[in-house]
């Protein structure tokens, strides 16, 4: 069995800011906005280096999305910054209608996202910002799991013409992806090979499913691990393929099991080889304030459940 480790934890927002910080020194039509949470989104050396491509909005992020859109029009690449909170569930009706309606090419880059805010409680941990993005028409949804993974995806969303949800993190989560490894949206990545079960996982849950996997393992279960870092357009070839040596899966979010990454699985196999399947997600709640270590494990969302879930669903093979 495949092993990962690491020798280092960072913040996932921290890729996303040497992501913006490259793209800055390659690309001279991308611009940056943000509502005044520039320290939290790590956008100041790309401010520091490129102070005329950089729009402070304020605390205005439904404007910041008109802006934005507005700004493609001139043939430039905006990536907006806030909380997935007022990324999403603020502006929703922007992002609608002058966003994916209009098929503008803005990269909405969110920062914060789910029980791993922490302390700041439910108000500002949206955990239905996957499903509130997944169902606009046109949009795509990125979910990376690691600092480098989500630097390569704030890079990569640069290529692509279209409107892109890019959702990280604020918490210190292990480095275990390569720092070369090319991205590609909507191609899945098989992080390890199983004959059992299948543990698709997204975010902070990809290695949290590693983890679950070395437990599995030792018990005599084989599980294929694969990173879903693209919910949309998903990846339906790479799970139907797994699920057709295992016979049962298990999805793993950091999200409300309705909307998310677990209900696009479920549809894909529903529609092409129904399979018995599990979820590790938030059981339609908000969250509540916490240590992000606290809430994920008050809610569920660790390799612990993902091993209970794991040996459910071998059950109902």
């Amino acid at each position: 069995m495949k092993t990962y480790t690491y020798t280092e934890k960072k913040d996932t927002r921290s890729g996303f800011g040497a992501g913006l910080t490259e793209l800055g020194r390659t690309n001279p039509n991308v611009v940056a906005l943000c509502a005044d949470l520039i320290g939290s989104l790590k956008m100041n050396q790309f401010i520091d280096e490129n102070p005329e491509r950089f729009f402070q909005v304020g605390i205005a992020e439904a404007n910041m999305m008109g802006i934005a859109a507005g700004l493609t029009i001139g043939g430039k690449i905006p990536f907006t910054g806030t909380f997935a909170n007022f990324s999403t569930g603020r502006v929703y009706d922007q992002i609608r209608q002058s966003i994916a309606y209009s098929g503008k090419n803005v990269k909405i880059c969110a920062s914060h996202a789910g029980l791993t805010l922490g302390e700041d409680g439910a108000t500002h941990q949206i955990l239905e910002d996957i499903g509130l993005m997944k169902m606009l028409p046109g949009m795509v949804v990125i979910n990376p799991c690691d600092y480098n993974q989500t630097k390569a995806a704030t890079i990569a969303i640069a290529d692509y013409d279209g409107p892109v949800y890019l959702r990280f993190g604020r918490p210190s989560v292990p480095i275990f992806t390569p720092a070369d490894q090319k991205f590609e949206i909507g191609k899945a990545i098989q992080l390890t090979e199983g004959t059992d079960v299948t543990i698709v996982a997204t975010g902070h849950l990809v290695w949290e499913a590693l983890e679950a996997s070395k437990t599995l393992n030792e018990k005599g279960i084989s599980a294929e691990v694969i990173n879903i870092h693209t919910i949309k357009p998903l990846d339906e070839q790479a799970i139907l393929d797994s699920v057709s040596k295992t016979g049962c899966i298990v999805t793993a979010e950091e999200h409300n099991v309705l909307g998310g990454l677990g209900e696009s699985v479920a549809r894909t196999l529903a529609l092409n080889n129904p399979t018995p399947q599990e979820f590790v997600a938030t059981n339609d709640t908000f969250g509540e304030s916490g240590t992000p270590a606290q809430l994920m494990d008050k809610y569920g969302l660790n390799a612990a459940t993902i091993v209970l879930k794991a040996e459910a669903v071998i059950k109902r093979k």
